[in-house]
């Protein structure tokens, strides 16, 4: 008498987040959640440089040297950096995988543009790609120093003030700043959406926490190449 076997292979939990357009949306709202924390403490780290180059180039070396000795000299900067990478990765794939889904439902045009959403929610995706684009301009600038003819390697202060001695460089900053702004405007409100955290009592809090946040951190980005151009730090 042969005895059957039957294997029931289910999905794994990671599968199922991945292929549902709620899990997407989830790690959306969590990655950008992370990304949102790091440049809160990125933008307090780069206001240092009003304080002068010894300041400035004291946090960068103290970045260099986070969680000796139980790490080695750039472990703890390596491991942030990894993180960061692996978060815009996620959240980048989402979005792509949700925007071609979101098509695919709606293959009409809407007929009143006014239906659609506010500004920054239709802008979404281009300043997506800004941000992308600039995040790979800021690596080349001020990691590698590749594209910083000025910049000398162990000078993070003089290399900040070399940046935004060029045209281009604020040109470039400035631009992608108000694009995060956007972004953080539209995409905090719709994160704290999708992780249950809005309802109509706290949607008009929500959005002011979402406009104050987009602010101040386009504000406090902004402020480093308008203090290299006017002169305050140089």
């Amino acid at each position: 008498m042969a005895l059957a076997t039957r294997t029931d292979r289910r999905p794994s939990m990671a599968r199922t987040v991945w292929g549902s357009t709620v899990g997407k949306k989830t790690i959306m709202a969590v990655s950008g959640l992370v990304m949102l924390l790091y440049l809160v403490v990125h933008m307090f780290g780069n206001l240092k440089i009003f304080f002068g180059p010894g300041t400035f180039n004291g946090y960068a070396h103290w970045l260099r040297t986070l969680g000796e000795p139980f790490l080695h000299y750039e472990w703890a900067l390596w491991i942030i950096r990894v993180g960061l990478v692996a978060a815009v990765v996620l959240h980048g794939v989402c979005a792509y995988q949700l925007s071609r889904l979101d098509r695919k439902a709606r293959p009409v045009a809407y007929v009143h543009k006014r239906q659609r959403a506010s500004y920054a929610t239709r802008t979404m995706r281009w300043g997506g790609v800004i941000l992308l684009l600039f995040i790979v301009w800021h690596l080349l600038d001020l990691t590698t120093l590749t594209v910083n003819p000025h910049a000398e390697p162990g000078h993070p202060y003089e290399n900040v003030v070399a940046t935004f001695h060029t045209w281009y460089g604020d040109v470039v900053y400035i631009v992608a700043m108000l694009a995060l702004g956007l972004h953080i405007r539209h995409g905090f409100w719709s994160a704290a959406q999708t992780l249950g955290a809005g309802s109509a009592r706290r949607d008009r809090a929500l959005k002011t926490t979402a406009n104050a946040l987009a602010l101040a951190l386009t504000a406090g980005f902004v402020a480093v190449p308008v203090g290299v151009m006017t002169g305050i730090v140089n």
